[in-house]
């Protein structure tokens, strides 16, 4: 008993989630897509600028070939 209420309303909610359509605020999503723009200092084409130390002491120049690696 009890359980035919709780399918009711279940029915219900899912029956306006689905043929209703929501309202679109254009302004906010303006706002939201607008804000992300920053300002940055580095090199946006320069993806690994924080392992420039890494690069310079592990470099190629430390691959020479010395024999095979095992």
């Amino acid at each position: 008993m009890g359980r035919g209420r709780a399918k009711a309303k279940q029915t219900k909610v899912a029956r306006e989630l689905k043929y209703s359509s929501p309202t679109m605020d254009l302004d906010a999503l303006q706002r939201e897509i607008g804000s992300g723009t920053a300002v940055t200092t580095e090199d946006p084409d320069d993806d690994y600028g924080e392992y420039d130390e890494y690069a310079a002491k592990y470099g190629p120049a430390d691959d020479e070939d010395d024999g095979p690696r095992r």
